[in-house]
């Protein structure tokens, strides 16, 4: 059973499609937030190879800057085309988000949560793309043992969480669909 909203703003069903949003702003503000922190405090690793380590060696903050996009690709690119290309495509994508969180009247209220974390991150990361030129600001550093053979993960942030985090449930709960259709 999936759920039918309204389009009138008093409506409770019309409540209930703005609840996710909350998550989304709070993913954003979280984000930087804690960029804007570890800026303020933390030298940027490639110039003072500096870290602060939380659990040992497993789990450190740094200061690295990435002008790509996941894992750095993209960051070669002529400064047009990556800026052209990592915050127009970035746009293009929260808009069709945004549209399908608000259009779709038969998206279930948790995919909707998902969406609003993917959404919330990839904000995140345009805000430092289009504000920071240094580039987008990573500093959660987690050991990998080796697996994949990286010996470290490379280092992201909050924003890139939440965008992790809300596909991967945002999967699972198509695959997987409820039998509440929530």
């Amino acid at each position: 059973m999936t759920r039918s909203y309204k389009t009138t703003l008093g409506d409770p069903p019309q409540r209930e499609l703005l609840k996710p949003l909350i998550l989304l702003a709070g993913i954003v503000i979280l984000d930087q937030i804690t960029k804007a922190l570890v800026v303020a405090t933390v030298p940027l690793y490639y110039e003072a190879g500096y870290t602060l380590p939380v659990v040992g060696d497993f789990f450190r903050i740094l200061h690295v800057r990435n002008l790509g996009i996941a894992f750095s690709i993209g960051q070669g690119l002529p400064p047009l085309v990556r800026q052209g290309l990592f915050i127009l495509l970035p746009v293009v994508v929260l808009v069709v988000l945004f549209c399908t969180f608000y259009l779709s009247s038969d998206l279930p209220q948790r995919q909707r949560w998902c969406v609003a974390a993917i959404m919330g991150g990839g904000v995140g990361n345009l805000v430092d793309r289009i504000f920071r030129p240094l580039g987008v600001v990573d500093f959660l550093d987690f050991k990998f043992y080796g697996i994949l053979g990286m010996e470290r993960w490379p280092a992201f942030n909050v924003a890139d969480a939440a965008v992790v985090v809300g596909g991967i449930f945002l999967v699972l709960f198509v695959l997987l669909p409820s039998s509440e259709g929530t």
